[in-house]
């Protein structure tokens, strides 16, 4: 009975960080693409050809942060894959992941 309570409880965990990252990423870049998408006002029928509808400041820092953190959270993955690949064991003992052999 312990083996299919671990089962399950290890079972849920990798769901949740399927769910997070594989449908979280994607929202996150949506998010950043809104963000950017911000426009300094007027109403899309009243588009003037000599007024250019830039995006904000605000927008932009925003967008760029949440692609900053969608880049870094591909890299990680892909660092993830290539160095298991490779036989290096990665730790997170703290924030900064450890690459040691195994």
């Amino acid at each position: 009975m312990n083996q299919v309570l671990a089962a399950l409880d290890a079972s849920w965990r990798i769901l949740l960080v399927g769910i997070l990252l594989g449908s979280g990423l994607p929202v996150l870049f949506a998010l950043g693409v809104r963000a950017l998408a911000w426009g300094s006002g007027g109403d899309a029928e009243e588009h003037l050809a000599s007024e250019v509808n830039k995006p904000s400041l605000t927008g932009r820092l925003i967008a760029y942060t949440i692609f900053t953190v969608v880049v870094l959270m591909v890299l990680c993955g892909i660092g993830y894959i290539a160095a298991h690949g490779m036989g290096i064991r990665i730790t997170f003992d703290g924030i900064v992941p450890v690459f040691s052999q195994k």
